[in-house]
């Protein structure tokens, strides 16, 4: 495989993969900023794979009062889903459960488009005919009434045909400090880009994983070429410097999305270079055969 260096990281002249996929966007406010994340927090859990959770989805962006519909702290949080009705099952869900029973919350559109899944129209059942219709400025609410006053949540909310899931990075080290190291600074600085999200855990996976398996119905299993402890016994992708791999996952709202967040991924892993960080960056696909989306990382470099 040819090879880049950035500042003495070297970049695999490989891409990563990625599929087309269905997003929605919704901000969900608080009485305060604990209260708003904690709602988005507890909708976006265990949703880190559509393989395994039905949907992915984390929070995209803090949001100030003076961002909100309602004037008080908020988190725009984004869902991504491989199908239409899978996308509106995984919202109604996760929304009634999670952000109608948070203290103080409501919930507005945070995506227009022509194509709508439904808010407060699927959960104004909850409100057993006391809930109330309400209509400001071009847009419709439903006040459903809950023991600390109402929950104030908007009709619908506008998806996305064009969304993408699957980008990545995967970053080698010298050691498990330096690797997290990498990644969490890859973390840090993809955050800051608008319509991406990580959906894995603090959007690091150190479980990444290959299509298929030895045993049956398994549709993902270890990525052996790229695990450490297996380079003996597997054609393995890792020289004898690398004793630690991990990976970071982007959706995005749209292509450019991912591939701003994959770019400033890599700027943000080669800036520590490798000695505080990842000795290599390479990518996962599949070649090329699945996904329609390729994010080559020699167009990416900073």
């Amino acid at each position: 495989m040819n090879t880049l260096e950035v500042n003495g990281v070297t970049i695999d002249d490989t891409f990563a993969e990625a599929f087309g996929m269905r997003a929605t966007a919704i901000i969900i406010t608080g009485p305060n900023r604990k209260w708003a994340r904690q709602a988005a927090v507890t909708m976006t859990g265990f949703a880190t794979s559509v393989i395994g959770c039905g949907c992915e989805a984390a929070i995209d962006l803090d949001l100030p009062a003076s961002a909100t519909p309602d004037g008080r702290p908020g988190c725009r949080v984004m869902i991504f889903a491989v199908s239409t009705d899978e996308l509106q099952k995984q919202l109604q869900n996760r929304l009634g459960q999670c952000v109608l029973t948070s203290p103080g919350s409501a919930c507005f559109a945070g995506m227009e488009g022509a194509n709508q899944l439904n808010l407060g129209s699927a959960l104004r059942y909850f409100g057993d005919g006391w809930q109330i219709s309400k209509k400001l400025g071009g847009k419709h609410f439903w006040r459903v009434p809950v023991m600390d006053g109402e929950f104030l949540c908007e009709a619908t909310t506008g998806m996305t045909k064009e969304a993408v899931g699957g980008g990545n990075l995967l970053l080698l080290a010298g050691s498990n400090a330096k690797a997290l190291a990498a990644a969490e600074a890859a973390v840090a600085a993809i955050e800051k880009v608008p319509g991406a999200i990580m959906p894995f855990p603090g959007g690091i996976v150190r479980s990444g994983s290959k299509v298929g398996g030895k045993y049956k119905g398994m549709m993902a299993s270890t990525n052996d070429a790229f695990s450490p402890t297996l380079r003996g016994v597997t054609r393995t992708e890792l020289g004898p410097d690398v004793n630690a791999v991990l990976e970071i996952v982007i959706d995005g709202e749209t292509s450019d999305a991912v591939a701003a967040a994959m770019r400033a991924g890599i700027k943000a892993v080669t800036g520590l270079g490798p000695e505080n960080g990842a000795s290599r960056i390479s990518a996962g696909n599949y070649g090329g055969k699945l996904g329609k989306f390729h994010y080559h990382l020699k167009e990416l470099l900073p």
